[in-house]
Order: structure tokens, then C-alpha cells, then sequence
């Protein structure tokens, strides 16, 4: 599951988490009772304002942008700290993991992924904690791993057959509902849909260095394509995520390969 930075933090003040939204997610994880449990979550206003003030997804170019990978890095550890602590006072075994510790990409994609800790975390019944990171790049010195490109990558690798995605919105719309009222709900979609045609899908209004929702679902379609099924839902509202776990009925978009 991915549970996006603009649910879990507030994104027009930096560095400020959603403390509520963090222990109702917390809740609803431990209520749904699910078994082999990833977790990702993205940025929000914890890691995509000092990623775009050093341009870290633009990879090394001058040492002023070391500290600025560090302070990155070091605000995610922050974030993830709140959500592992906020998962274990439910009595869920989280462990927070630093992608940067076993992942190094290449032009800003994944070339190399150690995976056999997250496997073994996973066998013996903890719940890793991921996240958006800064980490090192062969081509570019150093780059920026999205909580999204991350969790298609775990989910291909992992053979998980779903993925729940946790965002600020119901789903996907026909256009952007915070602006517009007269966006529909796409309540279902397939790979050849999207491919035809996913200009639609709208972009981030906040500072968001991984591409709004169209980057997210850009990722996410080589999961889908390895049958993993999509299931965006809205991570703010009451109960929706431990619904989505348990695998029942909810307000959302599911996106499947045919």
C-alpha cells in the first residue's frame, strides 16, 4: 500500500504531518488484520520542498546539493518515524527502511534493488515502512526514488496482486475535483484505456517533484501489466483504507490489466 504525502501530511505548511490522519490510518491497518503488509509512503510537505530547492532530481551538479540530499533524506526518516510509531502503538511490528540502504537507481530508475531483507522482514510477519528517498544514481551522482516508482518496482518484484493507493481524492476523475465540480468518478479503467489516452489524469497544485497523480499512475502501469490490480482510494476518509485491505467494496477507482 502507498499511502500518498498529501494524506499524510499538510502540504502548504512545511514540515508539518497529519497526526490525525497518521493514527486513523494506523487503526484501520491494525483493524483490517491483512497479512504480507508493504507499506510506502510519499513525501508531502516533509521531503518535496528541499528536493526541489537543491533540485536533487536533477542529480549531482555542484557540492552545494550534498547537504541538500542529506536534509531530504533526513526529513523523510522524520516523517517515517511518526507513521512507525503511530503503526506500533496498535501493536503492528513496523520497521522503518531506508530505500537508500538497498536501492540504486540509474537516470532516476531503479537499476538495482536488494530485496531478500524486505522478503525476510515479510516472512516473519513485521511490516516494512518505505518511503520516498534520496538515493545514490550511477548516472547522475545522486537522484530522486518516488514512493511510487518504489512500490510498483516492490510489487513486480514481490509478485503482490494488489496495490492500494491512498490519496487526497476519491479516485481518479475526469478532471481535477478540487477545481472542478463537474469531474466524474472513474470508478474502473484498464491498461489499454490509460495507454490510449491519460491526459487527463491531473497534475499537483503543491510542490511535487514525482509528477502529481499522472506520474503516479505512469508508474505504476508495469505492475499492472504483471496483473497487479490498482485500487485508488481516498486515505483521508473514515474507514475506507481498512476496507480496501479487506478487499470489500469501496467509493474508489480500480484499475486492472484488462
Amino acid at each position: 500500500m502507498k499511502l500518498g504525502g498529501s494524506t499524510i501530511t499538510i502540504k502548504d505548511k512545511t514540515f508539518v504531518a497529519n497526526q490525525c490522519v497518521i493514527r486513523s490510518l494506523a487503526n484501520e491497518i491494525a483493524e483490517a488484520k491483512v497479512s504480507h503488509l508493504v507499506l510506502v509512503h510519499g513525501g508531502g510537505s516533509f521531503g518535496h520542498p528541499l528536493a526541489k530547492q537543491y533540485a536533487i532530481s536533477e542529480g549531482f551538479k555542484n557540492p552545494s546539493q550534498m547537504i541538500g540530499f542529506s536534509k531530504t533524506h533526513d526529513a523523510m526518516t522524520v516523517l517515517n518515524r511518526l507513521v512507525v510509531e503511530a503503526l506500533i502503538k496498535r501493536n503492528i511490528p513496523a520497521v522503518g527502511i531506508a530505500p537508500s540502504s538497498f536501492v540504486v537507481t540509474n537516470s532516476g530508475r531503479i537499476e538495482k534493488m536488494e530485496v531478500n531483507v524486505i522478503s525476510k522482514i515479510l516472512d516473519m510477519g513485521f511490516v516494512p515502512v518505505l518511503y520516498g528517498d534520496t538515493v545514490l544514481d550511477t548516472g547522475m551522482g545522486f537522484s530522486i526514488l518516488s514512493g511510487d516508482q518504489l512500490v510498483a518496482k516492490l510489487a513486480i518484484v514481490l509478485g503482490a496482486g494488489k496495490i492500494i493507493l491512498g490519496v487526497d481524492v476519491d479516485g481518479l476523475f475526469t478532471a481535477d475535483p478540487k477545481s472542478n465540480p463537474s469531474a466524474k468518478l472513474v470508478e474502473h479503467t484498464n491498461l489499454n484505456e490509460l495507454k490510449r489516452d491519460c491526459s487527463w489524469i491531473g497534475q499537483a497544485k503543491a510542490p511535487d517533484v514525482t509528477g502529481g497523480m499522472y506520474g503516479k499512475i505512469s508508474e505504476l502501469i508495469p505492475a499492472i501489466e504483471q496483473e497487479a490490480r490498482v485500487v485508488i482510494v481516498n486515505a483521508t476518509k473514515q474507514g475506507i483504507v481498512r476496507s480496501a485491505l479487506r478487499d470489500e467494496k469501496v467509493r474508489g477507482t480500480i484499475i486492472e490489466r484488462e
